[in-house]
């Protein structure tokens, strides 16, 4: 019988990724989107190439490779510490190139974001450090992820 109030029970959530819509989700979506332009723009006078390969990692890097759980679709599980990494390669990214590419202010407030990114996703990233390991075949076909064996497909 569903708890009531939410329909979840204490053993669910404690199992589930708290990656869902809400503020650490939507200041990490706006600190990817200024990675995204920052950083090409801070090193286009360098090199285009460079500054090409550098969004196309920034988008395709956590595109790839996620921890099971934790989104939805993962095509490369990974352990919760390489998923962290990639998101501290976007807040450093932005906050990086912010200072490069554009005026004082927008820098610093690019910079206060990524701060704050960081403390919205605390929950998240003890979630992926303590369950985000990369799970583990089991003989009948499951696998043995964050929250025992289940079944896939």
């Amino acid at each position: 019988m569903p708890a009531a109030g939410g329909g979840h029970t204490r053993a669910v959530t404690e199992q589930t990724s708290p990656n869902r819509p809400g503020l650490a989700s939507a200041l990490r979506f706006g600190t990817e989107l200024i990675a995204w332009v920052a950083t090409p723009w801070a090193l286009a006078g360098y090199s285009v190439p460079l500054a090409v390969a550098a969004v196309a990692l920034l988008v395709g890097l956590p595109t790839v490779f996620a921890t099971p759980g934790d989104k939805p679709h993962v095509l490369v599980p990974v352990p919760g510490v390489v998923t962290i990494a990639l998101v501290v390669l976007q807040l450093v990214a932005a906050a990086w190139s912010a200072w490069v590419a554009w005026p004082r202010g927008v820098a610093i407030a690019v910079t206060v974001l990524a701060v704050a990114t960081v403390a919205a996703e605390l929950p998240r990233w003890r979630w992926l450090l303590r369950a985000g390991r990369r799970p583990t075949a089991e003989p009948d076909g499951a696998t043995a992820g964050p929250s025992g064996p289940r079944r896939i497909g």
